[in-house]
């Protein structure tokens, strides 16, 4: 099956003779270490077969005669459980007693390469695979030896091939009763262990896996006598005009390589022309796949080099894009020697840029043309793309762009930040977010009430990666992203919505004051500062973080994955017009029992906290605290 297309030579008949490497070894490390996966070796000789027939349609072009009646091209897999043997048959251009030298005898010494060679400028389109002239060789992984059986297009002698792959390797003529008519077979006999090979789903498997995309029909005889059966039919649905293929095309191929069995959200098929050429045809499920938060964030891109599958192991698209499925098909990339994994070459680099900036193109296009469809889209996978806002600042405008988000005015999601910068309301310099873990707990944040009542809208950033992404970002539009639970609320300048209040520094008196130093003082080091707040307008009381530091969502859930060192001191902020603190404000001035005014400053403290979702600082202390107050109140 590997070929390689040179002169003719004269060769005595029944010789033997060694190979021209340091063999045993060498044929030791082919078989045991270049390969991973003992199934590659089908796939290598298919792919051989497929190369054998190019090259006998490129040098036909030329002499037609060398087709002679047989001009459907093709490869054939024979199997024979009993016997215990795998064929693998092609009708391409075969080979001949030199070329059974240079091909089979010396390692590493590609046909295809060769000819290529030989083709010069005419080489380029060509469908040929072979690169390195080892894939023959994984035949020895699962065979304890190898027939070769072949005769080169146009000639009258056939020759065979042998080999146990221990050193040495045997050629004589062929019987002309075993013989192709033109092309090659490779006869496995296979080893103890390996016999599952012989099996005809086995090796139906294997081909659809690897090579159901050869440029050649790939035909299964599933045992001796037995009929014929395609099981590739020479054509890869990516390399057809779109106007050649329906829907239920589409369809069938997307469940088959995404092994789903919903309907694809969007289909992605387009040819890259210009420095680097490929097809892509990619998929974005309508429904998320199972292992969508596997921790090892597989892709489920394949690449294929010249319609021969390649790996599926390859970071096509970027983790944030793992939902994404379907096939990549160059001719222009470098393969390795053992071809499961492709050189970190530019080429790759250029291909892994232009296939992730479409998807995220062909995503925006998308939430323009069917909002409703790109809505279902993003509540599927909305908490993976925003990955990449963290991840790949390069992209993140693009991101940005598609991302959708909850917000005070909209909890049920789908808001764009293009819509959210162009509601701004007078005097907003700032995209206000809130981070939590629970969409609801953060629609009635007590943090909001201020912003409501400024009719300033805020994102409900519910989903883990945003405590992280959020801190690193920028801005949008020029417009930096501010949290409403860190720092200061300035928005004392925008102004109030239409019949509301907000709280105000100028409505506190100097009682406030003074019941706000004296909550300073008895809470202590629980809390680093007691102050008014501006953003609070129905709760008395909430946390929020310093000017400098992790943001509170950011905080709780490092905390949570014991990631936080240490924790800072938050800050309790009043609302200074609050009936609870008005109270307490007067009974302080009146001279009043500051133990009252003492357990309802740490109960302050502890609602601020129930209103993150936060257990008490103390529970116990909390429960007697609670019991002497309710004692009081009721006396």
């Amino acid at each position: 099956m590997v070929d390689a297309a040179t002169p003719e030579t004269s060769a005595p008949k029944g010789e033997s003779r060694a190979f021209e490497a340091d063999v045993s070894r060498l044929l030791h490390l082919m078989v045991h270490s270049v390969y991973s996966d003992r199934d590659i070796f089908l796939r290598e000789l298919v792919a051989n077969g497929a190369d054998a027939c190019e090259k006998l349609r490129t040098m036909a072009l030329q002499n037609d005669a060398l087709l002679g009646g047989d001009t459907e091209l093709g490869v054939t897999i024979a199997c024979d459980p009993e016997g215990k043997t795998l064929t693998v048959s092609d009708n391409g251009v075969g080979m001949s007693h030199s070329d059974l030298v240079e091909a089979l005898g010396t390692i590493a010494r590609s046909g295809t390469r060769a000819f290529l060679e030989q083709l010069g400028e005419k080489a380029e389109g060509s469908n040929l695979i072979g690169q390195f002239g080892v894939g023959f060789y994984s035949a020895f992984m699962v065979a304890r030896s190898v027939d070769v059986l072949t005769r080169k297009a146009g000639a009258a002698e056939a020759w065979k091939w042998s080999s146990d792959g221990q050193g040495a390797y045997t050629i004589e003529p062929a019987a002309e009763a075993d013989a192709p008519a033109r092309g090659t077979r490779v006869v496995l006999h296979l080893s103890e262990g390996s016999e599952d090979y012989a099996e005809p789903h086995t090796a139906e498997r294997i081909v659809r896996q690897h090579g159901s995309a050869v440029p050649v029909p790939v035909d299964l005889i599933e045992k001796p006598g037995a009929e014929k059966r395609r099981i590739a039919d020479g054509t890869a649905i990516w390399t057809k005009s779109k106007s050649d293929i329906s829907a239920e095309d589409y369809t069938s191929f997307y469940q088959s390589v995404a092994t789903q069995f919903d309907e694809p959200a969007l289909t992605i098929h387009y040819r890259a022309e210009g420095r680097h050429e490929y097809n892509v045809l990619a998929f974005v499920p309508s429904t998320p796949p199972l292992a969508l938060f596997d921790p090892l964030r597989k892709g489920r891109m394949k690449l294929y080099v010249r319609r021969m599958f390649i790996s599926d192991e390859l970071e096509i698209l970027p983790g944030y894009l793992r939902f994404v499925s379907g096939v990549v098909d160059s001719a222009d990339l470098p393969l390795n020697l053992s071809r499961e994994t492709i050189q970190d070459s530019p080429i790759l680099a250029a291909i892994r840029k232009g296939v992730t900036n479409r998807v995220l193109s062909e995503l925006d296009k998308l939430a323009d043309k069917d909002a409703e469809l790109f809505g279902k889209v993003w509540t599927a996978f909305g908490p993976v793309l925003k990955e990449g806002l963290y991840e790949d600042y390069e992209r993140r405008d693009a991101l940005f762009s598609i991302a959708r988000f909850a917000t005070s005015k909209q909890p049920e999601g789908g808001r764009s930040l293009k819509s959210y910068v162009a509601e701004l309301r007078e005097n907003q310099t700032d995209i206000w977010y809130l981070v939590g873990d629970d969409a609801k707990r953060l629609a009635a944040s007590p943090h909001l009430e201020g912003f409501r009542a400024r009719g300033i809208e805020v994102l409900l950033l519910s989903d883990p990666v945003d405590a992280f992404w959020v801190q690193n970002a920028l801005g949008y539009e020029g417009k930096p992203f501010k949290s409403v639970t860190q720092g200061s609320a300035d928005i004392a300048n925008v102004p109030l919505a239409e019949g509301e209040s907000a709280p105000d520094d100028k409505d506190m008196g100097a009682d406030v004051a003074s019941l706000l130093a004296f909550v300073k003082q008895t809470l202590g080091d629980a809390v680093s500062d007691v102050r008014p707040s501006t953003r609070l307008a129905e709760s008395a009381a909430c946390l929020v973080a310093g000017e400098h530091g992790p943001d509170r969502g950011l905080e709780r859930l490092l905390a949570a994955h014991g990631k936080l060192s240490e924790a800072t001191k938050p800050v309790l902020e009043v609302n200074p017009r609050h009936g609870i603190v008005a109270s307490l404000a007067a009974r302080l001035q009146g001279g009043g029992d500051k133990t009252v005014i003492e357990d309802a400053s740490f109960l302050l403290l502890d609602q601020a906290r129930a209103a993150e979702g936060q257990p008490p600082v103390d529970a116990a202390a909390f429960a007697q605290r609670l019991t002497r107050l309710m004692q009081s109140a009721l006396a």
